[in-house]
């Protein structure tokens, strides 16, 4: 709700996004995009800072 006079009402839509990892099939929470390109989804198994953070352990 707004309290400006004549504010529209936006629609608001759930978006569900899958992981892109091949074969996977989890909800992918984690978007990743860089600059103004169009974010990559992937679960939490697979986004990309968990296997770099890790490779070296």
């Amino acid at each position: 709700m707004s309290d400006e006079q004549g504010a529209t009402r936006h629609e608001t839509t759930l978006y569900v996004h899958y992981c892109e990892h091949p074969g996977c099939k989890k909800w992918g929470g984690f978007g990743f995009a860089v600059g103004r390109a169009e974010p990559n989804w992937f679960c939490f198994e697979h986004r990309p800072e968990w296997n770099m953070r890790h490779a070296n352990a």
